[in-house]
């Protein structure tokens, strides 16, 4: 095995792929974490009163056939899960050996989360530039800061990156690669931007992921052979449920396959320990012609 490359970690994204119901958010922790191995199970958490204006909370859904309510934030307070339900899932996850995680998109959500302590909080790149709310994280919470720098210019990462290490906790803050769209077509994946974050930040970051919202699990093993060590995938029972995320989501056979493939991939990124390893030196004999 290859020892001088970190083990990749896999990160099954249900987010709101669980289309509000309790009980189906369970089942998606038990398949992730026994059938996909999967080695953490997030979710999000937002106040829809804080993040809309009550111009956008009154407007209908963009998509109608997405909607869950008969308003945008009604629909949005649908797919919410209570601060109390947040705890039962995070005991769900140990139970079944996974690691329980959540996106924070506001103030009030990153404070509710901040409270169960799990190992590590996302910050997805829609709000990677609430100063508000990355203070409140550095401050309150000890484990893992993760970022997606979806939508995000070269000067905001910057200044990202430099507010942690004013704070004290870029030691602590994983970084991801990531184009924000649902889903991703291949040639705006830009893979090799895994390659310029660590350029930039690898001695100042603790570690470089990739979020993909693409289609398929290809991209995701070259992520890994250019240097990342996180990977971000949404996850869902079935890709035809209602809902804006599923169709860029992997269903369960689909994720096991990217665990097997990320792990194998990595055994593999290695350089030969002697010129000619031990598998070879009985074919050499065997086959050989000098």
């Amino acid at each position: 095995m290859n020892t001088s490359i970190e083990q990749p970690k896999l990160i099954a994204e249900v987010g709101c792929n669980h289309c509000g119901d309790f009980e189906t958010a369970l089942e998606m922790i038990r398949v992730a974490a026994q059938f996909c191995h999967a080695d953490v199970v997030k979710f999000q958490k937002r106040t829809p009163r804080e993040l809309l204006t009550e111009e956008q909370y009154n407007a209908p859904h963009p998509n109608p056939a997405n909607a869950y309510g008969a308003t945008y934030g009604q629909h949005r307070e649908f797919l919410e899960f209570t601060a109390d339900q947040h705890r039962k899932l995070k005991e769900c996850c140990e139970e079944w050996g996974t690691v329980y995680s959540t996106s924070v998109w506001d103030v009030t959500s990153a404070r509710e989360i901040i409270a169960l302590q799990p190992a590590l909080i996302k910050v997805p790149s829609a709000c990677n530039l609430n100063f508000e709310m990355l203070g409140l994280l550095a401050d309150n919470y000890e484990g893992e800061i993760h970022l997606s720098f979806g939508m995000t210019s070269h000067e905001e990462e910057e200044k990202i990156v430099s507010f942690f290490e004013n704070k004290d906790r870029a030691k602590d803050l994983v970084i991801y690669s990531c184009t924000s769209g649902y889903p991703v077509a291949f040639e705006d994946i830009c893979l090799h931007e895994i390659v310029r974050l660590k350029e930039t930040f690898n001695y100042r970051v603790k570690s470089v992921g990739f979020s993909g919202h693409h289609l398929g699990i290809a991209a995701d093993t070259a992520a890994l052979a250019l240097g990342a060590i996180w990977f971000e995938r949404h996850f869902t029972l079935d890709r035809t449920n209602k809902g804006t995320d599923h169709a860029a989501s992997l269903e369960p056979d689909g994720l096991r396959k990217l665990v097997r493939d990320l792990r194998n991939v990595h055994k593999s990124l290695g350089y030969k320990k002697e010129e000619i390893l031990p598998v070879e030196a009985v074919q050499r004999q065997k086959l050989k012609r000098v």
